[in-house]
């Protein structure tokens, strides 16, 4: 199958290099032809246009920052949908919002082809070694279809439903992601002030049922003082706030995420928009005077897990 990509940033680049690693005819696009510079010289084809990247391929992946710039590749002028037909198939790998989704959806399905949103989870350290989790929201043929795809850029697959469901299960689980680096954040500087040693808390936090993904990954980088995870605070607060849009739409009075939302923007205004989701800690160190660093924690979240062959997880029931 060829396939085209667009959108090669943080995630996106990572996930195209799976591709290309693993012998996939490969064309790519992105805004900034730099980033596209290593996959040309690893084999890959440069497209001029969104249009003319899916004239040559079957398959189109897009992973992009936002809804609004998923929809500008899309239905803009020299977009995907120009070029869209029987056999092809579109792959929404970006964390977006369901209804603009399933918008997207019908759009290409009305031109005969096929739809499937794959937003993936686990930080862009898995992105890169091919272990990342991917949900995939589509039908059970076009999902049959895809399955070769995504278990080569991810090791577990989960198919969540019709298109939409993968959308709003991505968006949940990042929401509960920063429900745990907040509260990381909280138990560090409290332990600090307390006057525990900084890497003895590490190792209770990990041995323990206060244990999470996010304190074994992001909490090492955190007391690095790198605080650098290719995740920056405007993207935390789409996702939450789409998040937030759910329970809105569903009538559920939440009471920890519109704190979420205001303790991110609040960390937007004192460092900036593109801060890393993880300088958010800082608030507190500025409010206490203390440093939560320590020594012997890595500056970057690194996979020691082998790369290893995908495959699909089947839900239990009954």
């Amino acid at each position: 199958m060829n396939v085209g990509f667009i959108g090669l940033g943080n995630v996106g680049g990572k996930l195209a290099g799976s591709l290309l690693r693993n012998g996939f005819d490969l064309t790519v696009r992105d805004l900034d032809r730099s980033l596209a510079e290593p996959f040309l010289k690893g084999g890959a084809r440069w497209a001029e246009s969104a249009q003319e990247l899916a004239e040559q391929v079957d398959l189109v992946v897009t992973c992009l920052p936002s809804p609004a710039a998923c929809s500008e590749v899309m239905e803009g002028e020299s977009g995907v949908l120009a070029a869209m037909g029987p056999g092809k198939i579109w792959a929404e790998m970006s964390t977006t919002d369901a209804d603009e989704m399933a918008r997207l959806a019908v759009m290409v399905q009305a031109k005969g082809a096929s739809a499937i949103e794959c937003p993936v989870s686990g930080g862009c350290h898995r992105a890169a070694t091919g272990n990342i989790s991917i949900f995939a929201g589509c039908d059970r043929e076009t999902f049959e279809r895809m399955l070769p795809i995504l278990t080569t850029l991810g090791r577990r697959v989960l198919h969540t439903g019709p298109i939409g469901s993968a959308s709003i299960l991505k968006v949940m689980t990042n929401y509960l992601a920063t429900a745990n680096l907040l509260t990381v954040c909280e138990a560090m500087v409290t332990m600090k002030a307390a006057g525990v040693d900084l890497a003895t808390t590490f190792e209770a936090i990990r041995i323990s049922s206060g244990n999470s993904f996010v304190h074994e990954t992001e909490s090492q980088v955190i007391l690095n003082g790198s605080r650098t995870i290719d995740f920056t605070m405007d993207l935390v607060l789409k996702d939450i706030g789409l998040f937030q849009k759910i329970a809105d739409d569903a009538s559920v009075p939440l009471e920890i995420s519109p704190l979420m939302i205001d303790i991110f923007k609040d960390g937007q205004r004192r460092f900036g928009a593109r801060a890393q989701s993880d300088d958010i800690i800082r608030r507190l160190e500025d409010a206490t005077g203390l440093d939560i660093t320590a020594t012997g924690f890595p500056s970057e979240m690194v996979d020691d897990e082998p790369e290893e062959p995908g495959y699909e997880v089947v839900v239990k029931r009954g």
